[in-house]
């Protein structure tokens, strides 16, 4: 059976920074995921940093049109959305849940998450982050999107990780790391095949 450009080109990854508080850890987990990551050459990882990002709270009503602002902060941003195969969600847990900034940015989008795998590393407390990621996970599947099982949760970032960001058990981060990225790299692949024979029409 003959392999399609499609199977054999690299994995389009989009990552995101969730956390837009001051004194975040966001920035430094993401460069510790980027540097995990890196030795896998079938992702192409591009990093979309909401911090840098001026979406407005409020959406328009349905059918409604962007204001100026909104139109300007998604001109950049929804394209490589569209155009990622899969995501990864860089995501602290606040109050029990994720950042508003976060659920914000994702209420933006809809097609783009259509039908595209997401994986989750997770920051905070005791539980790492975990029930950030179980309420994202609701979120996605309302999306049309499919979360893999295993994550990435660093538990009690402040003594877990060091100054410059890196785990300090390393090697269970990197275990995790290893067995997400190979549940999102599966899934992208085939979601991206199926969408390229099929447009997902859900």
């Amino acid at each position: 059976m003959s392999v399609s450009v499609s199977d054999e080109a690299p994995l389009r990854v989009a990552v995101l920074v969730g956390s837009v508080r001051e004194g975040r850890l966001g920035p430094a987990v993401t460069e510790w995921f980027l540097g995990a990551a890196a030795g896998d050459a079938g992702l192409d990882l591009d990093v979309i940093d909401l911090a840098g990002i001026d979406l407005p709270m409020a959406l328009p009503s349905f059918g409604g049109t962007p204001s100026p602002g909104a139109v300007a902060a998604l001109r950049d941003i929804s394209p490589r959305l569209a155009d990622a195969d899969a995501f990864v969600v860089v995501t602290p847990e606040y109050n029990h849940s994720f950042p508003a900034s976060l659920k914000n940015f994702i209420d933006w989008h809809h097609a783009q998450w259509q039908a595209k795998p997401v994986g989750f590393v997770s920051y905070g407390g005791l539980g790492g982050g975990l029930r950030a990621v179980e309420q994202l996970r609701l979120v996605f599947a309302e999306l049309h999107a499919m979360t893999v099982r295993d994550s990435v949760s660093l538990h009690g970032p402040w003594s877990g990780l060091g100054e410059d960001g890196t785990p300090r058990d390393t090697a269970v981060c990197t275990g995790a790391l290893k067995g997400m990225l190979g549940q999102l790299t599966w899934w992208g692949r085939a979601l991206r095949s199926a969408r390229a024979e099929r447009p997902y029409e859900g």
